[in-house]
């Protein structure tokens, strides 16, 4: 009768230490399952203003007439004039480049009305693509000297728009990816303060969205670049 009682006991005792193991197990389990979804999700930032570091610049000029042949030799002239004009400021022959005219007879517009008082209009571009972009901004700045030289420089409109790059981006792209990772931790190090918490490890970030855009339409040689990137830690007590 003993031995019953005390087998009874020994699986009661048995019984109830691997009840208390298992929720042990399931308590353990419970909060490091509750520790995965502790998380914050932040967004860093980071801008800096730079110069543009390329210029393209087409120079437009035309002329109309009726003889084909004279309007030609006229706008090759003005042509030689500007390119003259632009290799006598500084400009290398290699940062130049001569389109070839674009003739267009108005006569032979589908929806003119045959009226023209001349029958042509030739188009010449030429284009100056450099990386000294102060010389190319100073020459602009100076174009109004070709009039003295009969040389009238047409606005080039949305088509023909003088153009400012930042081509340099590339080689300070880590830079300002660290800045905004640091910029996120900073965000989510306050987040974790004010939650009782800290930040603990990275578990997802993005590469970035880069950006460049003019600083202002008065200034357009003058580049934003901004990154902004998302970065979601793990949280711990």
């Amino acid at each position: 009768m003993n031995i019953s009682i005390s087998t009874g006991v020994k699986q009661a005792l048995i019984l109830a230490l691997g009840i208390i193991v298992l929720g042990d197990s399931v308590n353990s389990g419970l909060k490091s399952l509750a520790g995965k979804d502790r998380k914050v999700v932040v967004k860093g930032l980071a801008e800096k203003e730079v110069e543009a570091d390329k210029v393209t610049w087409p120079i437009v000029s035309k002329e109309i007439g009726n003889d084909l042949p004279e309007l030609y030799q006229t706008i090759n002239n003005t042509t030689g004039t500007i390119r003259k004009f632009l290799l006598q400021n500084g400009l290398k022959a290699d940062e130049i480049s001569v389109n070839a005219p674009v003739v267009i007879d108005l006569n032979a517009e589908r929806y003119g009305d045959n009226r023209n008082p001349y029958r042509y209009n030739i188009t010449s571009i030429i284009t100056v693509t450099s990386s000294n972009v102060k010389l190319v901004r100073s020459i602009i700045a100076r174009q109004g000297e070709l009039l003295k030289k009969g040389v009238a420089i047409v606005d080039g409109g949305y088509e023909n728009p003088v153009k400012y790059e930042f081509v340099a981006f590339r080689q300070m792209k880590p830079k300002m990816m660290q800045e905004a990772i640091e910029n996120a931790e900073q965000t989510a190090t306050q987040f974790a303060e004010n939650s009782k918490s800290q930040i603990d490890k990275i578990m997802n970030a993005d590469q970035g969205q880069f950006s460049i855009e003019d600083r202002d339409s008065n200034t357009p040689y003058i580049k934003k670049v901004r990154v902004v990137t998302t970065v979601t830690y793990s949280l711990k007590d």
